[in-house]
């Protein structure tokens, strides 16, 4: 190799080094961590649609393929749902150069698997992150299967307000969250009927929060607190018409 042809590299190694540091720089500040990827699913994501966070069609719901399942270490048994994340492939040849971090969000489960010793990154204590096939493949070359790779938690942007789905029967409401911006980690639920003080929810699975308390007829209301421990309370989101199996848009979110 040529003195010019030593330059040239050199300075393509230095940009690319910049560039690095740059995304994990970032505008969100630091808080950077070490995990592995790898993926599931087509390119369209049909396997990745449903799943343990409760949401069920992705697209319609407005988080497409911008998706991650977790690991057992970071799905907190769900209380993770719907948390947001940057991750950037890192120190490996199968990394894409001179991309930028992608951002997904939390909407399902990695499960452990305890009858095989290797190849079982989903098991704990592993921090592990299922992305969807584009998502992968926007930092990572396909062959890899897996790559290591620097993560963050980050806000979450979101159009619109808080969204609600409801369903169950009349002596037992469960609510689905969901489009929540800010840390996007839902930890308590509060609802109220236009016949009822504010009564307190419980998780049932995922980001499905629960009442036994017969609501039907009633107009209702919603505080949600995140993680962060920020609230945001939509007055009358749902109509006094209501019933199970519709979903509604609040006019706040984080």
């Amino acid at each position: 190799m040529t003195s010019f042809q030593n330059l040239v590299a050199g300075f393509f190694m230095i940009e690319s080094l910049v560039f690095f540091i740059a995304c994990l720089n970032g505008v969100e500040g630091g808080g950077w961590d070490y995990a592995h990827a790898t993926f599931y699913g087509d390119i369209h994501g049909n396997e990745t649609m449903q799943g343990a966070c409760g949401y069920g069609d992705l697209f319609k719901q407005g988080y497409g393929l911008y998706t991650t399942a977790l690991s057992t270490a970071l799905f907190q048994d769900g209380l993770a749902c719907g948390s947001c994340y940057q991750i950037v492939c890192h120190n490996s040849t199968w990394c894409l150069n001179g991309v930028p971090p992608i951002r997904v969000t939390a909407t399902n489960f990695c499960p452990p698997n305890y009858t095989k010793t290797e190849g079982v990154w989903c098991n704990p204590p592993q921090k592990h992150f299922d992305l969807s096939l584009p998502m992968f493949l926007k930092i990572a070359v396909y062959r890899a299967g897996i790559v290591p790779v620097m993560y963050r938690k980050v806000q979450c942007y979101k159009q619109g307000g808080l969204k609600f789905e409801i369903k169950g029967n009349p002596y037992w409401t469960l609510v689905l969250v969901y489009n929540v911006g800010g840390s996007g980690q839902v930890i308590d639920v509060k609802i109220k009927g236009s016949n009822t003080d504010w009564i307190q929810m419980s998780r049932n699975w995922g980001q499905n929060w629960q009442t036994g308390v017969n609501l039907v007829g009633q107009s209702l209301s919603f505080q949600v607190t995140t993680s962060d421990n920020k609230m945001v309370q939509n007055n009358d989101v749902v109509p006094a018409t209501w019933q199970f199996n519709q979903n509604f848009e609040g006019r706040y979110n984080f």
